[in-house]
């Protein structure tokens, strides 16, 4: 998982710094599967949605690989840092049993 809010992220004192501690609703992670298990996850979601902005009211939800950055192998997206099963997430305003019930139904198909 990679959110600046955990303790152990590298850009901690950097939350601490300039957010007063408290990071974004943005975080990345991989699922099984790799290229197709990550687009397999996305094509899951609902509500969260398949978009590659972030910073909206809704959940929007992204996997790389299969989208914005679909002509990269896995060196160039490493390169990029990211790997083939990289999830990026951008919470919104959804209820959070929604969020968690949509994130577990999507893992399962993944």
């Amino acid at each position: 998982m990679n959110y600046a809010g955990l303790p152990e992220h590298r850009d901690r004192a950097l939350v601490r710094k300039y957010l007063g501690g408290r990071a974004s609703g943005i975080l990345a992670f991989g699922v099984e599967g790799g290229r197709e298990g990550g687009a397999c996850f996305q094509d899951a979601l609902a509500p969260f949605t398949r978009l590659v902005n972030i910073g909206d009211a809704k959940s929007p939800a992204c996997h790389p690989a299969s989208t914005t950055h679909s002509q990269l192998n896995a060196d160039e997206l490493a390169s990029a840092g990211m790997t083939v099963d990289t999830i990026r997430l951008s919470l919104g305003i959804e209820h959070v049993d929604d969020l968690i019930a949509d994130l577990e139904q999507a893992l399962a198909k993944a």
